[in-house]
């Protein structure tokens, strides 16, 4: 039997750990359970490793495993099985991998609190549902684990429940997830009424008939987009993704770095053929992508709090990838979900260390000087700031490069804003860095005194993730730069080829090269900036209380967008709510169920009287029913 026929055991080993240390919670000790639970996600990468050289070597490069027919009505037939192919594997090493280290770092982050065993079930069955998602051979099943990653979220980013702030984060995800939801469930309605099935096996082929342009699959694309946006952040479904602090800063790291916020991402770029024939929803991807870009990374400029920074990063860095599905790079935009996985995880991973020293104050302008107490957190996060600002060699530049060029391909305008946003994202990376580690302590003495580097638990994962980091990019070296990329043939088999549909425009290399020296100077200028204005001049943001400009105002409070969402939504559906409880439920629908109680005990009253005890006028009674009835009978003869 071959390896790739045992993938299933790649999400059934935390499903497991899931069961055992969920049921045994409160009676397993507690080095267990973060044992058991990074053992798990480790056998898992394990397989994973294995399948996916199996899969490197294997002259067919797409395997349907089944497992079980599991739906059957009329002509619907769902089966749970799992599809391998160079996506689906590439994926399974992001989570598998990038979720073991996280598991490890939570080992150390998490050992004091009372949950710490409930927190690695909730882990363990997220990366269960993360695992079903990917690997999934239909919608049906990619749906299952899209919805189960919604509900982990819930679970991991209300993790401290009793904080009401932290609570509403969680409702918030939640919420907002299952608007895009709907979108992703009606789209897979009609890809079944159109195609007679939702298996990628049997639909993909179907569509590649269809002519470009077809309203029928417009709409599925718009549709799926609407899930994208949902779960993927992006305009107008972002403002969850920040909110989402509130859970542990591994939650952070696990959800917006490698898993769930990529799933929009992994959803079309396996479902690539319907987009690539939908250019009217790939014009659409690729300008929700960069106005992201762009909304994001100027609201984090202005943040003082760590966490908030990585998060609004986050977002827009899922702008570049949409913008890159946009343009139709998708390869490109797969490549920087890679790399971003690498830097990202390692950014809130360092920022928990942070956190960790500084008895969890998340304050920049309480932080400083903390490079010579935390020498490993602070080189580490430095590695991934100038990999995330795109600066050769560093992971982030190849990737972002890619997108970069095919978006100056595809419109110049896209390009010019693409490297505006690349600009803005050195600055505030940057920025986050010399105002946490530069100059002097800005803390109270009792932080101060318990500043210390954090344990080897919470390090390792650290420099190995440094690592990926600085080496990660070189899986997708272009041909100018002398390589091969590796990434783009090995994914080659799972992108639909449009050549003989559109034009595809290639650039020659003194071009190429113009737009990578642009790009990287921009994040430099950026990086320069940042630190003549908080290294060399040692500014510091001000206080909440402290007047600002207008644009300063408006980013500092993010464009005030959740108070307009607010006004404009919330606020109409709760009067309306209030009126429907007020007028229809209690007036109305109470009013009537009220008034037929209230009619039958006033009816009752009146009748009960007729209950004498007498025996005489039941008699008579009985003898008046008895006339009634023969005189009933004797006028319908």
């Amino acid at each position: 039997m071959s390896i790739i026929e045992l993938v299933w055991l790649v999400p059934l080993f935390p499903l497991i750990g899931f069961l055992i240390i969920g049921l045994g919670r409160n009676i397993l000790p507690k080095a267990f359970a973060g044992f058991f639970g990074s053992l798990t996600v480790l056998l898992s990468f394990g397989v994973s490793i294995a399948t996916f050289l199996e899969l490197n070597d294997s002259a067919s490069k797409t395997h349907i495993v089944p497992l079980f027919d599991w739906i059957q009505a009329g002509n619907l037939l769902v089966p749970f099985s799992f599809q391998v192919d160079p996506l689906s594997a590439l994926m399974l090493l992001i989570v598998t991998g990038i979720g073991f280290l996280i598991h490890v770092y939570s080992t150390g982050y998490m050992h004091h609190d009372a949950g710490y065993a409930k927190f690695f079930s909730y882990l363990n069955l997220f990366v269960f549902f993360m695992l079903l998602l990917v690997l999934g051979s239909n919608y049906v099943i990619m749906f299952i684990g899209w919805e189960g990653v919604g509900l982990c979220s819930y679970l991991l980013i209300g993790f401290w429940f009793t904080n009401s702030s932290y609570a509403s984060a969680a409702k918030k995800a939640f919420i907002m997830n299952r608007i895009g939801d709907l979108g992703f469930i009606l789209a897979v309605f009609l890809i079944y009424t159109t195609f007679g099935s939702v298996e990628f096996s049997r639909v993909f082929p179907q569509v590649a008939n269809l002519a470009p342009g077809n309203d029928i699959l417009t709409l599925i694309t718009i549709l799926l987009f609407v899930g994208a946006t949902g779960k993927s952040a992006q305009i107008p479904l972002f403002t969850w993704l920040p909110d989402a602090m509130a859970g542990p800063t591994p939650v952070s790291a696990l959800i917006h770095a490698a898993t769930m916020v990529t799933a929009g991402i992994y959803m079309i770029a396996r479902s690539n053929i319907l987009f690539t024939l939908s250019p009217l929803t790939l014009e659409i991807i690729a300008i929700i992508g960069v106005a992201t870009v762009i909304l994001a990374a100027t609201i984090a400029i202005t943040q003082t709090d760590i966490k908030k920074v990585l998060a609004y990063s986050t977002v827009s860095q899922l702008g570049y990838m949409f913008l890159g599905l946009g343009v139709g790079a998708y390869t490109g935009a797969f490549f920087h979900v890679i790399t971003h996985a690498f830097f990202k995880a390692l950014l809130f991973l360092g920022a928990g260390s942070v956190i960790h020293a500084m008895s969890n104050e998340q304050d920049m302008r309480s932080m400083g000087g903390l490079k010579k107490k935390l020498p490993v957190t602070f080189i580490t996060m430095l590695i991934a700031t100038v990999a995330i600002s795109g600066i050769p060699p560093f992971s982030g530049f190849f990737s972002k490069d890619e997108i970069l060029v095919h978006a100056y391909e595809h419109n110049k305008i896209l390009w010019v804003l693409g490297v505006i946003g690349a600009m803005f994202t050195s600055f505030y990376m940057f920025r986050m860095m010399f105002l946490t580690f530069n100059n002097k302590f800005r803390g109270t003495h009792e932080q101060e005194h318990h500043l210390h580097e954090s344990p080897k638990s919470m390090t390792i994962p650290l420099i190995v993730l440094a690592a990926l980091s600085i080496f990660g990019g070189f899986l997708g070296v272009p041909e100018i730069l002398g390589g091969n990329h590796w990434l783009s043939r090995f994914l080659a088999p799972v992108f639909y080829d449009s050549s003989t549909r559109a034009g595809v425009f290639h650039l020659d290399h003194s071009t190429e090269y113009v737009l990578m020296a642009v790009s990287v100077a921009a994040a430099l200028i950026a990086a320069a900036v940042a630190f003549v204005k908080y290294a060399k001049n040692n500014h510091v943001p001000l206080s909440d209380t402290e007047e600002r400009g207008t644009l300063s105002k408006l980013s500092y409070h993010k464009y005030f967008i959740d108070e307009i969402y607010d006004t404009i939504v919330t606020k109409p559906l709760n009067a309306l709510s209030g009126f429907f409880y007020k007028v229809v439920d209690k007036s109305a629908i109470d009013g009537v169920v009220n008034g037929l109680g209230k009619g039958t005990t006033e009816a009752s009253k009146g009748l009960r009287l007729l209950q004498s005890g007498n025996i005489g006028f039941y008699i008579f009674m009985m003898v008046a029913g008895i006339v009634a009835l023969l005189l009933y009978g004797f006028y319908n003869i």
